[in-house]
């Protein structure tokens, strides 16, 4: 996705308690590249209006009630495939990251985390890139240092399934540029990016850019 013609990325803020949607929303506002156009207290009111808001990237709770985070952002891969997901919790156990990159989450934010590394991950996955809090992604990376051998030669069986090109820009897919980085650095129109990345996750049958830059990452790809 992205953000719009006038260059603001639009928001959906969805939690049940008032005060984080509160807080959350006065550290959005420091950005003025950053509009929130709808908020819900629960996930089904959550899907609702970003079927009916469209806006460039939802950012979920976890636990709420009627629909938890998870189950409405695998609502929304399905209903508004446009809209891309950010997950914010107080919870940083390994299950819920596992669910959370499974329903096709492209951002996992920690709330106790450092309010730039809210307004980083937001404009990251807008810009169609992935964006992992870092005490995330050292327990992701951690997990993964610990089985890589063993993953490593089906992760590279998978991408020897490339061309070269994909492979260059799964590479950089996984060190974290957006497509707009990408294009930059490969001399390339950000249309053929997305179609260049379109296909990596058809071919590698992975659900979104996360996944695939853990194959990437598996197969020796990125460091």
């Amino acid at each position: 996705m992205g953000a719009n013609i006038e260059g603001v990325i639009r928001i959906l803020l969805a939690d049940d308690e008032a005060m984080i949607r509160a807080g959350v929303r006065a550290i959005l506002a420091s950005d003025p590249s950053l509009e929130v156009v709808a908020e819900a207290a629960d996930g089904r009111q959550a899907v609702d209006l970003a079927i009916s808001h469209r806006p460039d990237v939802a950012l979920l709770d976890i636990r709420m009630p009627r629909l938890d985070g998870l189950a409405a952002a695998a609502e929304l891969r399905r209903a508004a495939p446009g809209v891309a997901v950010v997950m914010l919790t107080t919870f940083g156990e390994d299950d819920y990251i596992a669910k959370a990159l499974d329903v096709g989450a492209g951002g996992f934010l920690l709330k106790s985390g450092d309010p730039r590394e809210l307004i980083a991950g937001i404009h990251a996955v807008a810009e169609g890139a992935a964006y992992l809090s870092p005490k995330v992604a050292h327990r992701v990376i951690t997990q993964l240092s610990g089985g890589r051998m063993a993953r490593g030669a089906e992760a590279r069986d998978r991408v020897e399934s490339l061309t070269d090109r994909e492979r260059e820009v799964l590479a950089l897919l996984g060190a974290g540029l957006s497509n707009a980085e990408i294009a930059r650095r490969l001399h390339i129109v950000e249309g053929t990016v997305k179609a260049y990345v379109s296909a990596i996750l058809t071919r590698l049958d992975v659900r979104n850019r996360v996944q695939a830059a853990i194959i990437a990452y598996e197969a020796g790809l990125v460091a």
